[in-house]
């Protein structure tokens, strides 16, 4: 119980603060707005260390790849996995939203650009990947750009060889500071976001309850749908009625453990021990599991989803039309991968979500307390999804039959053994 309680003390602390606040709002009323710089110190702090850490996140990774450890195939499959997954969890939560609109009862305050306004296709396209100036690369609100250069350096200074070194190292050492300083100022976020709740709530009503319940409906329903329906399909599409009996007969220790660690990360070791009993090979387990910790991530997914849909709810603005549609989903696959790389990497994906959309500033403690609500099953769908991913990379590489070859672990087919 006691480590229970260390796995979840974050959620916890940060449900309490959100509880807190509501009592606060429901209580004191318009009294309470006084506490609102509080809540506006904590969203600054976030907005100054964004940029550094994003940077520094993604640069650092791409700088350290070892050069010699060419996986080919291995890579190829797991990549072409991993944005198929992600995808799919992706728009069949556009489609449940479609069917099942979010409620928002009442409208933030504050408006959206007129995307109509925003030039042609291709201008839209420039500013939306570019800047103009380098110094345009440090506001929040280029944080697509900011990734993109972050890429592109990380591989020049992979590039440079052992000229670029020392610049390697200290990328590296700029990521694990960056880290340090997220987790300080994330002390402050029960305080934070429970004075953003109480403001909201003397601002806007208790109605703002339907608003995140409906998003929790939408989320916890197909989320367990998901997990159930969507999962057993891949597992049948890797390897049939037994790759269905198979996956679910060793995915229960490491849906228990995701669940109660709260981490992917802490749920790597019993992913890796029950690829291995569902006949995945070495080879292919030791590199699609702990890569698909950072990298696959339908959980998140889906929660990416939800929380442009209840922006989208609580600015009125509708939901639909390709460019936007096209947007989420591209948001989505960047989403998956920062949230891995970066501790609290949800809240980042969230102002890259601000950034794309024209979102203003209090767009953001909304979808953090979402991501915040979620988080439980959001794990649980992370970190399962990586031993069914690691099916369906096998299949892709060994065929339709290698559920039921006899192996040893390796590659190859076992002379004996079991």
């Amino acid at each position: 119980m006691r480590q229970l309680i260390k796995n979840y003390s974050s959620i916890l602390l940060l449900l309490g603060g959100i509880i807190t606040g509501s009592i606060m709002g429901l209580t004191l009323g318009p009294r309470v707005l006084i506490l609102k710089p509080i809540g506006d110190i904590f969203l600054n702090l976030i907005f100054i260390a964004v940029v550094p850490l994003v940077f520094f996140a993604i640069s650092a990774a791409i700088a350290n790849i070892d050069p010699g450890q060419k996986l080919g195939k291995i890579m190829s499959a797991m990549g072409l996995v991993f944005l198929s997954t992600i995808l799919i969890a992706a728009f069949l939560t556009i489609v449940v939203i479609w069917l099942f609109p979010l409620e928002a009862v009442v409208t933030v305050p504050g408006s959206l650009p007129d995307l109509k306004d925003a030039g042609n296709w291709g201008d839209q396209m420039v500013r939306l990947l570019t800047t103009e100036e380098f110094f345009s690369l440090l506001s929040r609100k280029n944080m697509l750009p900011l990734l993109i250069f972050a890429a592109i350096m990380g591989f020049a200074a992979l590039k440079a060889g052992e000229a670029g070194a020392p610049f390697r190292k200290f990328l590296l050492s700029a990521n694990a500071v960056m880290k340090s300083f997220l987790d300080i100022i994330m002390v402050m976020a029960p305080l934070g976001l429970g004075v953003y709740f109480a403001c909201q709530i003397a601002e806007l009503g208790p109605q703002l309850f339907v608003t995140y319940a409906s998003s929790m409906k939408i989320y916890y329903g197909f989320g367990i749908v998901y997990f159930f329906v969507g999962f057993s399909f891949y597992a049948f599409l890797a390897g049939g009625w037994k790759g269905i009996i198979t996956f679910w007969k060793y995915n229960i220790v490491p849906s228990l453990t995701a669940l109660g660690s709260c981490s992917s990360i802490a749920t790597i070791p019993a992913n890796l021990e029950a690829g291995k009993k569902m006949k995945v090979p070495e080879s292919i387990n030791n590199v699609v599991i702990p890569l698909g910790a950072t990298l696959h991530k339908d959980g998140s997914s889906i929660s990416s989803i939800v929380k442009i849909g209840v922006v989208f709810a609580l600015f009125g603005r509708d939901f639909s039309g390709v460019d936007t549609i096209l947007l989420a989903l591209g948001i989505t696959v960047i989403v998956s991968i920062v949230e891995g790389g970066v501790p609290n990497g949800g809240y980042i994906g969230e102002l890259l979500v601000m950034s794309v959309y024209g979102f203003p500033v209090a767009a953001l403690p909304a979808v953090m307390i979402v991501g915040t609500l979620v988080d439980p099953l959001a794990t649980v769908l992370n970190a399962t999804g990586d031993t069914v991913a690691a099916m369906l990379v096998t299949r892709v590489l060994k065929g339709k039959k290698w559920i039921t070859e006899k192996t040893d672990g390796e590659d190859l087919p076992a002379s004996g053994g079991k």
